[in-house]
């Protein structure tokens, strides 16, 4: 008991002069202590998403202390030995801790790569704690940019080089890099803003300052544009190009789908000569690409890697690869000298851990290091307002901000504010800041003048080779029946099948084997090749539905036959997304609940519809895009599934995204659709031309197409 009071007593003398004992200094307990604890914080935010760049600047400067830590300590020669096995312990067991917290979020184990990026806020960080401990931190040489020797690749799939893209190396023997953008990197270092973490501010501007806020920069009145003879850019359009013609590089252009993005992206590329082009898209609009360059910049040739890359052109001035063969030709691409890059749907590099994002972040800043101001551009219809996180990557991609701070121009305007985040009057002037950049939105409703009510937007897709292949024989097979009925009939009646194709007699073997087809039930005929061709185009076309309800929100998905209809909706399931089916042999309830659940319900996204059964007596407009997958054979049966949505009440333009299966005779019957609608159009405003607009005579039309182009290269 004595012991005990005395022990007490000790502890508690104040009166007698004595000073009571105080709590140890952090400089007295040494690093480690101070390692261990902001390690726990580090943790408690790890398990509550998203991870803040402050969180993961905490978790690399732990880690590089760590590391050094256990240098000094294994060097330290006054350490006893046991002393140094405590310390070495107590160090595993941060080194523990952080490797816990890393297999939680693996997208931190970059920051441990020998060659990543110690940001300056991260050094300010490892200071301060090596002070805390009552170390003086080392002096650390100010780092220099550095120009990457070659480009890196984080993949492991086998690098390709086509081989026209060497004989262009070949051909052009002096064409070197030109580094003079290399020297803009040491500009907008921050000065002012020294030690503060911005990059977090700049993303919760938009949630802080958006309210009433507009969400598109200063775009100038547009002056004269040049465009092909036969398009018309539209004013919202011509803004951006002008702009770019005025000497802006950079854009995040976010306006929704329908309003033009792809003219926009080309013709800005015009004006900033910024050739060769890189444009990196999804697989299912990569033929659209090269389709559009044909319309808007003719004098400029496109070329769409596929595979391998066997077929690609060296010497074309816009490269055109899909994001999933990127990882083999990332390689060359970042060799190639590109004075501009488009990145089409943007939105799928927001994960910045995926080899995808880490390779389009590589060439971007590939194209930074040699070309003055290269023209990027993100294409996105994305709404800003939402999950402001996912444009880290975007904003990193067009070169506002690297993984720790603002660079360039959009931290010089910072500085230039007089504010710092602890300001309240921060959050509006770093909003303005990044949107002045070169960020662009406009909603169809923004634009309504500019559009028209109601357009149709073909879309065409490249099918996969073996589907492809399939339908291209089919076609041969067909092609060569036609041309034996139409030489037998030529000397049936005593003619040379040398002689000048006979229109009128190809018309009339076209209506013979369209009658033959009707009533077989086997066989390859034209009915069985476009179902074939539908049903190959089912995949492309739910991808694209799955894209556009994802942008814009509910879309109206019309098919005609069952199978294609069952395929679109399994990748809609696959994909976690809502649907309501509306078909011909449900009952009027069912019919009724579905398409309620599709008015009604916001988290219904996407209504499938037959053609045949949905085409009359619905009211879905609700939505106002719309996806044909199959192709109609009147322009007639078309305008009634389009009419599903614009018709009364519809208070957007409308948009019908038409899928077509490039060099098929899907392109073929489109075409006479559009002939057979202008026809009719002539016709009703009082035109001589009669009217025929019956599905027989597409049918037939499509035939006699196939025959003469046959007959013409045999």
């Amino acid at each position: 008991m004595a012991r005990a009071g005395q022990r007490g007593s000790g502890r508690g003398r104040t009166a007698s002069g004595a000073q009571r004992r105080r709590a140890p200094r952090r400089s007295e307990e040494g690093l480690i202590p101070i390692l261990a604890e902001v390690t726990r914080e580090v943790d408690r935010a790890v398990q509550r998403p998203p991870i803040r760049s402050t969180v993961k600047t905490k978790f690399q400067v732990v880690a590089l202390l760590v590391r050094e830590e256990r240098a000094r300590v294994k060097a330290d020669g006054e350490l006893s030995a046991a002393k140094r096995t405590e310390q070495l312990k107590r160090l595993d067991g941060v080194a523990t801790q952080l490797a816990k917290i890393a297999a939680r979020d693996t997208s931190l184990l970059q920051l441990l790569a020998e060659d990543a990026r110690v940001s300056d806020a991260a050094r300010e960080l490892k200071a301060t704690l090596l002070r805390d401990a009552g170390m003086e931190p080392p002096e650390e040489p100010e780092l220099q940019p550095t120009i990457a020797p070659t480009m890196p690749v984080f993949t492991s799939a086998p690098q390709v080089v086509p081989p026209s893209v060497v004989a262009r190396r070949l051909a052009n023997p002096f064409l070197a890099p030109d580094f003079e953008a290399a020297a803009e990197k040491a500009a907008g270092k921050p000065r002012r803003l020294a030690g503060w973490e911005l990059l977090d501010p700049l993303f919760r501007s938009f949630e802080r300052a958006a309210t009433g806020q507009p969400a598109c920069m200063d775009l100038p009145q547009p002056g004269w544009v040049s465009a092909p003879i036969g398009r018309t850019l539209m004013p919202h359009q011509a803004q951006v190009v002008e702009a770019t013609a005025q000497g802006h590089r950079t854009y995040l252009l976010a306006d929704e789908p329908g309003l033009g993005k792809t003219a926009q992206a080309l013709l800005s590329a015009q004006a900033a000569d910024a050739y060769p082009l890189l444009v990196v898209v999804p697989n299912v609009v990569k033929t659209n690409w090269a389709h559009e360059v044909g319309l808007w910049t003719p004098q400029r040739k496109a070329t769409v890697v596929h595979g391998d890359g066997s077929t690609v052109d060296g010497f074309a001035d816009v490269v055109i690869v899909n994001y999933e063969v990127l990882d083999r030709h990332v390689g060359w691409l970042g060799d190639f000298g590109f004075r501009g890059m488009v990145v089409d749907e943007a939105h799928f590099i927001k994960n910045k851990g995926s080899q995808r994002s880490q390779h389009v972040l590589a060439l971007s800043e590939r194209i930074r290091d040699r070309a003055p101001r290269p023209l990027m551009m993100a294409l996105t219809g994305t709404p800003l307002i939402n999950d402001i996180e996912d444009f880290r990557a975007i904003w990193q991609f067009l070169g506002w901000i690297d993984d720790a701070k603002p660079l360039g121009r959009l931290m010089s305007t910072l500085e230039d504010t007089g504010l710092t985040p602890a300001d309240p009057g921060f959050y509006a002037e770093a909003r303005s800041a990044v949107i002045d950049m070169g960020i662009v939105r406009r909603r169809k409703v923004d634009v309504v003048a500019d559009i028209p009510a109601r357009r149709v937007a073909d879309l065409p897709v490249e099918l996969d080779s073996a589907a492809s292949r399939s339908i291209r024989s089919a076609e041969t097979a067909l092609a060569e029946r036609l041309v034996a009925r139409y030489r037998a009939a030529v000397e049936a009646h005593g003619g040379d099948p040398s002689d000048p194709i006979d229109h009128e007699l190809a018309r009339r073997v076209a209506a013979g084997e369209l009658k033959d087809s009707s009533s077989k039930t086997g066989g390859e005929n034209v009915f069985t090749m476009v179902r074939r061709i539908g049903q190959a185009k089912a995949g492309l076309a739910a991808d694209y539905a799955a894209q556009l309800a994802r942008n814009v929100g509910k879309v109206v998905f019309f098919a005609r036959h069952v199978d294609v209809m069952d395929a679109a909706e399994q990748q809609f399931a696959d994909r976690g997304i809502r649907f309501a089916s509306i078909r011909g042999d449900q009952t009027t309830r069912v019919r009724d609940k579905n398409i309620a659940s599709f008015v009604e319900d916001p988290e219904v996204s996407i209504a499938v519809c037959s053609l045949m059964a949905a085409g009359v007596g619905l009211n879905l407009q609700v939505a106002s895009n719309l996806v044909l997958a199959e192709l109609s054979w009147t322009d007639a049966e078309q305008t009634q599934a389009i009419d599903r949505i614009h018709r009364i009440g519809q208070s957007e333009p409308v948009t019908a995204w038409r899928i077509i299966a490039a060099q098929t005779i899907d392109s073929t019957i489109a075409e006479l659709i559009d002939a057979k609608s202008a026809l009719a159009a002539r016709a009703l405003d009082g035109a001589d031309e009669e009217e025929s607009g019956s599905s027989t005579d597409v049918q037939v039309e499509a035939l006699v197409r196939l025959l003469t182009a046959a007959l013409a290269g045999a």
